[in-house]
C-alpha cells in the first residue's frame, strides 16, 4: 500500500512518505521556511521532510522541510510542524496547533487543539497537553543581544499533564507525571508527581497514585 495524496495537497520534491501515509485536502508537506532577516532560527540547508508509515496529514496541515514525523501520527486540520521538529510514534497533534522549530515530541504524546509549542521545547513520552496551552522561550521578549544564548523552551517530562490555557514560562521543567492545572502560569520548575495550580503556579498536593502511568 503506497501513500495517498489528495489532488489539492502539495508534497515537495524529496519528501519521504512511508507506507499508508495520507496527505489530505490542501495539506503541504516539505515546505521550506521563509525567515525574517532578524529571525534567530538556524539557516543551514534542510533535509527533506520524513513522514512515517500510517501517519495522516489532515486537511490544511503544514509540515516543513527538516521535520521527521513518526509512524501512526495524526496531524490535525490546520496544524503546523516547523523545521527540525522530531515527532515520535503514535502522537496526536490537534487542530490548529503550532509546533515551532527545533522541538522534540516523544511517542504517545497528545497535544490538543490550538496549543502553541514554542521553539527549542522538549516533550517526552506520554505527555498530555490540553487545548490552548501556551509555551514560551524568551524571557527578554526580543530585546537585548544576550537573549540569544538563553533562549529555551520548556522541558516536559514523561507522563506529565498540562491543563487547558496554562502558560509555561521559558526554560521551566515540568517533572515526570506532574499535573499543571488549567489556567496556571508556571514560572519555575514543577517537581515530579506534583499537582500545581494558580498564578504563579504553586504545589497543591501530589498526583493521586491511581492516575500514574504505572497504574493504568
Amino acid at each position: 500500500m503506497s501513500a495517498e495524496i489528495h489532488p489539492t495537497a502539495i508534497v515537495y520534491p524529496g519528501t519521504v512518505l512511508g507506507e499508508g501515509v495520507k496527505v489530505l485536502e490542501h495539506a503541504v508537506v516539505g515546505k521550506q521556511p521563509s525567515l525574517s532577516p532578524r529571525s534567530t532560527a538556524k539557516r543551514e540547508p534542510l533535509e527533506p521532510a520524513v513522514i512515517g508509515a500510517g501517519t495522516i496529514v489532515s486537511t490544511g496541515a503544514v509540515v516543513f522541510a527538516g521535520a521527521r514525523i513518526g509512524a501512526r501520527v495524526i496531524l490535525g486540520d490546520q496544524s503546523c510542524v516547523r523545521e527540525r521538529v522530531t515527532v515520535g510514534d503514535d502522537v496526536v497533534i490537534g487542530r490548529g496547533t503550532l509546533v515551532e522549530n527545533d522541538t522534540t515530541i516523544g511517542a504517545m504524546t497528545k497535544i490538543q487543539a490550538e496549543a502553541y509549542i514554542t521553539a527549542y521545547s522538549t516533550l517526552e513520552e506520554h505527555v498530555f497537553i490540553a487545548p490552548c496551552v501556551v509555551t514560551t522561550n524568551d524571557n527578554f521578549m526580543g530585546r537585548t543581544e544576550r537573549r540569544h544564548a538563553l533562549v529555551a523552551g520548556p522541558t516536559i517530562r514523561r507522563g506529565a499533564r498540562v491543563g487547558g490555557g496554562a502558560i509555561l514560562c521559558p526554560g521551566v521543567e515540568i517533572g515526570e507525571e506532574a499535573f499543571v492545572g488549567a489556567g496556571a502560569v508556571v514560572t519555575k520548575d514543577v517537581p515530579p508527581r506534583a499537582l500545581v495550580v494558580g498564578n504563579p503556579a504553586r504545589v497543591l498536593r501530589e498526583v493521586a497514585a491511581d492516575e500514574l502511568l504505572e497504574n493504568q
